[in-house]
């Protein structure tokens, strides 16, 4: 699999992919990433439905936000692109504005899929995402390495490559705000879960440290139509390493959501 970048449409300063025709699945990607992440969902999705991909504002060919960053600006600024019935889906933080959008834009979201989604980190876990967010402050240039080794481990690969190309070339005022939000936020609330009427999908990897199966287990649990699944030899970075598997629960998913 090879991670191109596609062309872009623009809406407001929020760069997108767009492919398909038909019902809509809007993917969501996380800190330092792109919307070509998704390429092999986008490739197999957009022979069913239309499926949009924006660069999270801030990244890739996004601008930043006009405002303060938080994560309902983040929300705020994607469901622009909402322009009828669609099935959400985000990848680690974008899993963070998938279910935020869920929650405050029912009337529009037919289902939500929550991929790497944290959900009440551990003291220790907490303490680790706020040194790095503190450490982006500090840093001339943040060294991609420790982030790729979680993500990928020390193996070389197509995905760990495309990942560190995006890492390297990201603009450092959107990254660092972008994951102040992250490591601030704790996952979605119980009352924002308990609240959705969709379908709610949580996936994740069996080697994940930091997005783990407990937590998207318990997120499955509080949420009404919750249901969950573990990859169990994915880690984070799952929609690239394991696209297959991914792919075809996406498919499954947004075609259930969409009958």
């Amino acid at each position: 699999m090879i991670w191109t970048t596609r062309p872009r449409f623009d809406q407001g300063g929020l760069a997108f992919i767009k492919e398909g025709e038909g019902s809509c699945v809007l993917l969501l990607h996380g800190v330092g990433s792109q919307a070509d992440a998704w390429a092999a969902q986008v490739l197999h999705l957009a022979a069913r439905f239309m499926v949009i991909a924006p660069d999270m504002p801030g990244h890739g060919q996004s601008t930043h936000l006009a405002g303060p960053a938080s994560l309902s600006a983040y929300s705020d600024a994607v469901a622009r692109l909402l322009d009828g019935p669609t099935v959400v889906v985000g990848h680690s933080m974008g899993a963070m504005i998938a279910l935020d959008i869920a929650a405050r834009y029912p009337e529009m979201i037919e289902g939500v899929a929550a991929l790497n989604a944290i959900y009440r980190r551990s003291d220790a876990a907490k303490q680790a995402v706020l040194h790095r967010a503190e450490s982006l402050g500090s840093e001339a240039v943040p060294n991609p390495e420790p982030t790729l080794d979680r993500w990928f481990g020390s193996e070389p690969s197509e995905a760990r490559s495309a990942c560190e190309a995006w890492l390297r070339a990201a603009d450092r005022k959107g990254y660092q705000a972008a994951y102040e939000v992250f490591a601030r936020e704790d996952g979605p609330s119980d009352r924002a879960l308990t609240s959705l009427k969709c379908p709610a999908y949580f996936m994740t990897g069996g080697l994940e440290p930091n997005s783990t199966p407990a937590m998207s287990q318990a997120m499955a649990a509080l949420a009404p139509n919750g249901r969950v699944q573990v990859i169990k030899d994915a880690a984070h970075m799952m929609p690239m390493t394991h696209h297959d598997e991914v792919t075809r629960a996406l498919m499954a998913f947004a075609t259930e959501c969409h009958s």
